[in-house]
């Protein structure tokens, strides 16, 4: 997710996550990962991915790479590295 610079700090962004974990409840996901700024997304509820025992495979900072369980305890007991679609590598 990116807004355009003159429209940050306007809410947008949070509106944004709120309305794509909305989206991600209805369908019944059960856990949601991002890449993203450690200090924006722990307000939704993520935490870094390492609590889980999981990583990415890109081996990024354990900081920026966090995880929403919308299940909660989905995650207990499953470590492991969360494999991107193809399609992500090409951005």
């Amino acid at each position: 997710m990116a807004v355009l610079p003159g429209w940050q700090n306007q809410g947008i962004e949070s509106m944004l996550v709120q309305k794509g974990l909305e989206a991600c409840r209805r369908q019944k996901f059960e856990a949601v990962v991002v890449l993203g700024h450690p200090r924006f997304y722990p307000r939704f509820g993520f935490i870094p991915s390492v609590e889980f025992g999981i990583r990415s495979e890109y081996g990024v900072s354990p900081e920026v790479f966090m995880i929403l369980e919308l299940k909660p305890g989905v995650l207990s007991g499953s470590p492991g590295t969360v494999k991107y679609h193809e399609v992500f590598d090409r951005i």
